[in-house]
């Protein structure tokens, strides 16, 4: 058996395959792939397949075509060493994968559809309406992770995510009687066929137990840690394919698996749960993401699930090193480790305890190795969101990594009193240990020590980040700090989203633009061109009848696509200020009851997201919007005016049917508070304008698109800071806005809540009382963006020219731009092509 392949990949001729039909993309192949895998893998005649016995056979036959490319590229880093980016994040949100891969194969709907007419299947819809959608995220932090590796891969950089193999998501949501309901997310229950589980390669991890001193054969002192407990780490790797190119990296997800299954002494004498208790016990760490931290077992298992997943991740790239005989002091030339946000920041303790403790180097070398691979993404301004842990858990939990970080604190510290000579609060401010209070952990700080870089992901973010969160350390290493603001995948979020918007632009700017999204400023010369606005126009409305077919399905509620789509989709959280657009719907309401409604566009306000399982006052928020629709949708006086519409489960699935159908995209949070924000960047380069405040990335979409075709409203984050210092008065600002009143007065009457007047008094308490996120002070500006909205939407010429010049200017928002960021300034790492040259289409 032999090969051509210049790396000597030991595949089968011809075409690398013993079944050459197996690197087919034609209609025939796909079918043939799909055949065999129905009747070999699934043990399924054709038949009898249900549409999820297709589903899989047509994701494994799709699957055979990645894996060429897939281990010719972990060949070709093993054969040549390359900079690896490793992007560790607690959350990839992946996704669907087979319509993705598809995509990036080059295999159309067409042909795919070709073949699955032969199982008289019609529509490749069919099939993708049955793909569980992967749990392995949450929200923006983890869609971001998934758009930055697909980009990675298109862009032909090696890198590898690693994150946790998570059995089940964070919850589905149901909507009962107006509130959230959480059910089990068991994404897994019918099988994934994207994974590749590597047993051989699984890694043991440590927790609890003790420390002790011992002085090694050359006279040196070191430290050993004798854990009390221990948890092995499998890997299943995921193949993440770039647009057409060769380059498949990957997914590496740690499943976490018990030392010792079972007990059979405990079994034998009765004890039925004994004897599967530390399996039990250990295979929790990947049981779900984001356990409920308002108890001490949730908050113990977050930190457990963290060290867990960076523990492995770190033992295999050095691991990778050895293998490849390459000496552990060349690590920073071979990995660049970026933290995604604060949950990996235990790498810093971990990467040096390996150093240490297991390669016996010297702490300076060992710090230098950390500090020259370690960079730092910061995602929130929140002090909430910037994780900190109780130093006694800590303890309890590594009580090694203290014992470390005491030692680079110390270090530091040093460091700060030479800057700031007798300066106490200095120190105590940037030390790694938060003496304030119950002593704890800073995690934000450890990264921000050790890192190279630490970049925030908006112009704005990154300033306040150096201005307000970190201001001194920004004084101590201001060449550490810089900006990368986050892009998004215009390969799921256009061509894959919005096949018809996709359809029009290679026809009009040339299919190009999927790679080099600045290609779409072209569409400016169409700006003014009537027809062409009336077939951008026709395109929207074709994608709007669409997502108005869902809505009827899953709420009942019929809705018209001619009206304005007004959409707010993302968590649910009191910053991001859903309760300020509902405050805006009854003010609508009220005009359309009061008779004053003249000007006003027709329009469907739909919101989508979920809410943390124990917040209750955003899942207060959830109840309050239901509450709204219940009543809105049942009034006869708004049929073709106003419908109100909660989209239950908010997830990528859904939100590839609402980004494309968008009219007016809402981005509504206090400035100040949202680092970036990636869905203001879906919705605009699917032809949304937005209405929003100058905070995270709306004050770059704003630049890009033009503040002609941008609805802003809003107090600036400096004139918050303002009306904080001087006192913030909110019932001060209900006296002086009548349709504010008389909107909080019916709340509190319960004419949104069947007469219950009690329902929302928290709600209300919050508004009028305390006002945390200053809804009411930009209560009236955002009336007035609403209005020029309504005034606007009457001129549809115009507002297709709007929603034109939207999609034209949005091509610094991909996701590619922000790799090429990363790339040039924080990692380093320069595109590998993988040659492969035998014959694979």
């Amino acid at each position: 058996m032999s090969s051509s392949h210049p790396l000597d990949l030991r595949l089968p001729t011809p075409g690398c395959f013993a079944d050459p039909e197996r690197a087919g993309l034609d209609a025939d192949a796909v079918f043939d792939g799909m055949t065999e895998h129905l009747f070999f893998t699934l043990g399924k005649l054709a038949p009898t397949a249900s549409n999820h016995d297709l589903y899989m056979a047509l994701s494994y036959a799709v699957r055979d075509r990645l894996m060429t490319r897939y281990l010719a590229s972990l060949e070709a880093i093993r054969a040549r060493p390359h900079k690896t980016v490793a992007y560790l994040s607690a959350e990839f949100l992946i996704g669907p994968q087979l319509n993705s891969n598809l995509l990036n194969l080059g295999i159309s709907k067409d042909i795919a559809e070709q073949a699955l007419r032969r199982f008289r299947i019609e529509s490749l819809d069919q099939i993708l309406e049955v793909e569980e959608e992967p749990g392995l995220g949450n929200g923006g932090l983890g869609r971001l992770a998934a758009c930055y590796m697909e980009s990675l891969a298109s862009l032909q950089v090696p890198a590898i995510g690693y994150g946790i193999r998570y059995e089940f998501g964070i919850f589905n949501q149901l909507i009962r009687d107006g509130w959230q309901v959480e059910v089990t997310d068991k994404w897994l229950k019918g099988g994934w066929p994207w994974e590749l589980p590597q047993p051989e390669e699984a890694c043991f991890v440590g927790f609890g137990g003790r420390t002790e001193s011992y002085t090694d054969g050359k006279g040196n002192y070191r430290s050993r840690w004798i854990p009390s407990e221990h948890a092995i780490g499998i890997p299943h790797d995921v193949p993440v394919l770039g647009y057409r190119v060769n380059t498949c990296n990957r997914l590496r997800l740690w499943r976490a698996d018990a030392t010792e299954s079972f007990d059979f002494y405990a079994f034998n004498i009765g004890d039925y749960y004994g004897a599967v208790e530390e399996k039990v016990g250990s295979e929790t760490l990947s049981k779900v993401l984001y356990p409920n931290d308002g108890t001490d077992e949730g908050r113990r298992l977050r930190l457990k699930q963290q060290h867990f997943f960076v523990s492995c991740s770190l033992q295999d790239m050095l691991r990778s090193l050895g293998n490849r005989g390459i000496p552990i002091e060349e690590f920073p030339n071979h990995w660049t480790v970026q933290l995604n946000d604060t949950h990996p920041a235990i790498a810093v303790a971990e990467l040096m305890r390996l150093l240490i403790d297991e390669h016996y180097l010297d702490w300076d070398t060992a710090w230098d190795i950390t500090t020259r691979s370690v960079a730092y993404t910061n995602h929130t301004l929140l002090p909430e969101a910037l994780e900190k842990w109780d130093l006694t858990r800590f303890r309890s939990l590594l009580p090694r990594h203290l014992e470390l970080i005491y030692e680079i604190n110390r270090r530091f510290l040093q460091q700060v009193r030479l800057r700031y000579p007798g300066n106490d609060a200095i120190q105590r401010k940037l030390s790694i240990i938060d003496e304030d209070g119950g002593k704890a952990v800073r995690m934000a700080n450890l990264a921000t020590i050790a890192a190279h870089h630490v970049n925030g992901v908006a112009a704005l973010h990154s300033d306040l980040l150096k201005r307000q969160l970190m201001p001194e350390f920004a004084e101590i290493w201001p060449e550490k700090f810089t900006n990368v603001t986050n892009g998004v995948t215009p390969r799921r979020w256009v061509a894959l989203a919005n096949p018809a918007l996709s359809r029009l632009l290679d026809e009009h700017v040339g299919p190009e633009w999927i790679t080099n999204m600045e290609l779409l400023t072209k569409l400016e010369e169409r700006q003014h061109d009537t027809a062409f606005l009336e077939q951008w126009g026709a395109t929207k409305l074709s994608v709007k009848r669409k997502l108005a077919g869902y809505i009827h399905r899953q709420t009942g509620v019929l809705v018209d696509p001619s009206s304005l789509f007004d959409v707010q989709v993302k968590r649910i959280h009191e910053y991001k200020r859903q309760h300020l657009n509902a405050l805006q719907v009854i003010t609508h309401y009220l005009r359309i009851k009061n008779g004053q409604a003249e000007g006003m566009a027709p329009r469907t306000v739909i919101f989508g997201g979920k809410a943390a399982p124990g917040y209750y006052m955003a899942k207060l928020i959830i109840r309050f919007i239901n509450g709204i629709a219940e009543t809105i949708n049942a009034d006869p006086d708004m049929e073709g005016r106003l419908r109100v519409v909660f989209l239950p489960d908010y997830n990528v699935k859904l939100a590839e049917q609402i980004y494309p159908a968008s009219d007016l995209s809402e981005q509504v949070s206090t400035a100040g508070k949202e680092a970036s924000g990636t869905g203001n960047m879906k919705f605009a380069m699917n032809g949304a304008l937005t209405i929003g405040t100058l905070d995270g990335a709306n004050v770059e979409i704003r630049e890009r698109v033009g503040p002609e075709n941008f609805f802003l409203f809003g107090k600036t984050e400096t004139e918050i800071m303002e009306l904080q210092t001087n006192g913030y008065r909110p019932r001060q600002i209900v006296e002086t806005l009548p349709e504010l009143a008389e909107a909080l007065r019916l709340i509190g009457l319960g004419h949104f809540s069947n007469g219950d007047g009690e329902l929302f008094r928290p709600l209300l308490d919050n508004l009028t009382g305390f006002d945390p996120f200053f809804v009411l002070a930009d209560f009236a500006d955002y009336l007035r963006a609403q209005d020029e909205v309504n005034q606007a939407w009457t001129n549809r010429k115009q507002w297709n020219r709007m929603s034109l010049l939207n999609t034209a200017r949005t091509g610094f928002f991909s996701s590619d731009r922000s790799i090429q960021d990363y790339c040039q300034t924080i990692w380093k790492a320069e595109p590998f092509p993988v040659e492969i040259t035998c014959d694979v289409p």
